[in-house]
Order: C-alpha cells, then structure tokens, then sequence
C-alpha cells in the first residue's frame, strides 16, 4: 500500500473529481498488487438491491486522494443483487460454456477471453485490468444475464428487470429501420437477446 500511496500522492488526480475526470482502474490496479475490488468497494458483497451506491467512500479515496465522489449514474435495471450472485461463486465458466455452446445471445467479441478469471466480479466487470476510464464497456451485458435469466417474451418480460423500457430502443431502431433492418451485412444474432430465439419476422409482420 505504502507504493500506492506514494504514487498517487505524487499527483496523479490531486485535486479532481475520481468521476469528473478519467478514472484508471488499470493504474489503481497496476500501483499496488494487495489492491482488490472489495477494497474500494467494500458494500458490493453485502448488496440486495440496485439502488445501493456501491462507489467508493470519501474516507476511502482520502486515504490517497483530494477528492470528491459524484453519486452513480442511474441505472436501467430495476433489481440486482450482488449479494445474490456472489453466493453462487466464480460465474466465469458458466458464461464460457454458454459462449462455447453457442448459447450466448449476442455476438461474444472478446468476451470469452476476459472469462478465464479466478475473481468472481471479473466474471461480470471484465476488461478492468485495461480499462482507463469508468464506462459501459465494464458493466455486464444482457447476454450475461440472459445465460441464466432466459425466460423472454417482449415485450412482456422487459419490466422483469428494467423499469424504463421505452429507453431501452437500441440507437439503431429509427424510422428507417423498419426498410433496413433486412439487409444482409447488419449483425442480427444479438436480435435474441430482446426478440428470443424464437423470434420470426411474422412476430411483427
């Protein structure tokens, strides 16, 4: 710890706002080895509900930082429970199965690679050890929730998890989608992961 300190102490965010500005998990991680995920966020494992701030305390960036904590960004789920999910251990080869099976519901890119990890947040939070600013790239994706969680009738089962389902329209879903959404070269496997598998176009034609 007494490297970490004096790393960041030297001024690596002296004065910032952690969320104002970038936040490298990799430096944080890279700084000091005995570092883990619970250090910082040590409200995770006890969790039961989504609206927990599960940021890091003032009092624990103090102890390297001048700094402020912005509250999180509001999420689109409406329950989660890490709490939950830590009991069930390391979900890392459950995924790899479902990727290597052709279960998962959306195009893996480099996921499976990320998934050959002992810490269980990593199973769900990957590409920490890179990651030079705090964003979605980190955060689970449906298709990880969806290995379990797979009972999907749209739009019925959207309020299952989310509350706003009008936000969830991908960016893609324009006027001009409903003439363009056939060609060939346009991604369609992660379609399942709202339509299902047993989505056919007559669904909406």
């Amino acid at each position: 710890m007494a490297r970490f300190l004096q790393a960041v102490t030297a001024g690596l965010l002296a004065g910032a706002s952690l969320f104002a500005a970038p936040f490298s998990h990799r430096d944080h991680l890279r700084l000091d080895a005995k570092l883990t995920c619970v250090t910082c966020h040590v409200n995770a494992a006890a969790s039961t509900k989504v609206e927990d701030n599960l940021l890091p305390s003032v009092e624990v960036c103090l102890m390297c930082h001048r700094a402020q904590i912005n509250p999180p960004p509001v999420t689109k789920v409406a329950r989660f429970s890490h709490q939950q999910h830590l009991k069930l251990g390391n979900i890392a080869p459950i995924l790899a199965r479902a990727i290597d099976s052709g279960q998962y519901l959306a195009v893996p890119g480099d996921t499976r690679r990320r998934l050959d990890t002992r810490n269980p947040c990593e199973a769900c939070h990957r590409g920490l050890e890179d990651s030079e600013q705090v964003s979605a790239a980190n955060l689970p994706r449906m298709a990880d929730c969806l290995v379990c969680h797979n009972k999907i009738d749209p739009p019925y089962s959207c309020e299952t998890c989310h509350t706003n389902i009008q936000a969830l329209t991908p960016a893609t879903h324009t006027e001009k989608w409903v003439d363009t959404h056939t060609d060939p070269k346009i991604e369609k496997q992660s379609c399942a992961v709202c339509h299902g598998r047993r989505f056919r176009c007559q669904g909406c034609h």
